[in-house]
């Protein structure tokens, strides 16, 4: 039996390549008119993340879904970010911008969870972020509020970097 699963490929047996989650925010079908009739393709927006603080974000087109999914995947393990993280949540409130997109991150008590509306949450639980507020403010386009978030994940700064800024200790800062 399990000679034939092995010979066969059963996904049920196969490990993940890696460790990352991959998650889909958004795959749109566009039609095309041409003399045949209707020509069918496929854009795919998505996420994916380790749980650990890395993430990032891919967009791919293609005539068929799966090929679609897969060149965004590639995409999005190609441009890998790391996002600083502490006790679940992140280091201080920003907001990220990307052209009409606005969204607005701050940090939250544990127990909170991610508040925060779709194509933002994926990015967040992706990150392994459990605990944050989001406000998306201005054009609601999943492409754009991604972007926007992954604008202002690159604008946290760790909690190093933000005591040395206000000229303080480590502990002061997070006790």
């Amino acid at each position: 039996m399990e000679n034939e699963r092995q010979k066969r490929g059963d996904r049920a047996d196969r490990k993940p390549q890696d460790e990352f989650v991959e998650k889909l925010v958004k795959l749109n079908r566009t039609s095309k008119t041409v003399k045949g009739g209707r020509r069918m393709a496929f854009s795919a927006l998505t996420v994916v993340g380790d749980q650990k603080g890395r993430i990032g974000f891919g967009f791919g087109k293609a005539n068929d879904v799966t090929e679609a999914i897969r060149k965004s995947l590639e995409k999005a393990r190609a441009n890998l970010t790391t996002l600083p993280m502490k006790n679940g949540t992140i280091p201080h409130e920003i907001i990220g911008k990307y052209k009409s997109s606005s969204v607005l991150l701050k940090p939250a008590c544990p127990g909170t969870g991610i508040i925060a509306g779709g194509a933002v949450r994926a990015v967040m639980d992706a990150a392994g972020i459990t605990d944050v507020i989001s406000k998306s403010q201005g054009s609601r386009t999943s492409v754009n509020v991604v972007r926007a978030t992954f604008n202002a994940v690159a604008g946290l700064m760790d909690a190093r970097a933000v005591a040395q800024a206000r000229g303080k200790a480590l502990k002061d800062m997070w006790g």
